[in-house]
Formats: C-alpha cells, structure tokens, sequence
C-alpha cells in the first residue's frame, strides 16, 4: 500500500471518529480512538513513536515523539485547536524530514468540520493524490 491510499483511509477514519466524538475533545482521545479505528481497517499503527535523530556528531535517541505512524510509512501529527497555525505545518514537515518518510497528515479535530481540519504535507513525493 502506498503513502496515497494509506491516507485516504486515515481520511476516512478521521472523518468518522469526528463525526462520532465531535470537536473540543483532548488531542489524547482522538489519538486513542483513531488508532483503534485504523486498526479495525487492518492497518499497522505505532503510538508515540519516539524518533532518533543526528545533528552534526550528536545522536539523539528521541528527537520527537510522532503522534501516530501508519503501516510504518505515514506520519500523523493530531491536534485539538481551534485553529492551526503555520508552526504545525512547519513542525510536521520537519518531523518528516528527520524521520526520512514522504507523507504526513496533519490532523486538527478541534475543527467544525474535519475536512476544515485536514491538512496533507508531503516531503519529496508529488503533493496531490
């Protein structure tokens, strides 16, 4: 499965505990509930991935922690805000670089409606589907 149809699932799943739990909830909840629903569509899905990352000479063995990665290929970065702001999608991209993958969905259920809160970063792969 590739990085495309991967997060036209996470979409799908998104939309769907949205629709069910609504806005306002902690970032934790979604997070929990999500990775269950994506596991039900019998997709792999590690929680608090702690990432390593090098600067210069310097390892780090936890750079970051990405919220969710999805069949080991799609990063999510989940947030419950009333909006976003341009650092989360700078924070995401980065995240991605440092983990060397290509897609990340940056998730904000703190929105009226989810698909307001849908945002698609890519990282060296074509930016639409």
């Amino acid at each position: 499965m590739n990085e495309n149809e991967i997060a036209k699932l996470v979409v799908d799943a998104a939309v769907k505990v949205h629709s069910k739990l609504g806005p306002g909830l902690l970032e934790s909840v979604y997070e929990t509930v999500l990775a269950k629903e994506l596991g039900r569509r019998g997709l792999t899905v590690m929680r608090q991935v702690p990432v390593p990352i090098q600067y210069e000479d310097l390892n780090f063995d936890e750079g970051f922690r990405a919220d969710i990665i999805v069949e080991g290929k799609v990063i999510l970065e989940l947030k419950s805000v009333e909006q976003l702001a341009k650092v989360h999608h700078k924070q995401l991209f980065t995240y991605l670089k440092l983990a060397d993958k290509r897609l990340g969905l940056l998730l904000n259920f703190g929105a009226e409606l989810m698909k307001e809160g849908i945002k698609r970063i890519a990282n060296g792969m074509r930016d639409n589907p």
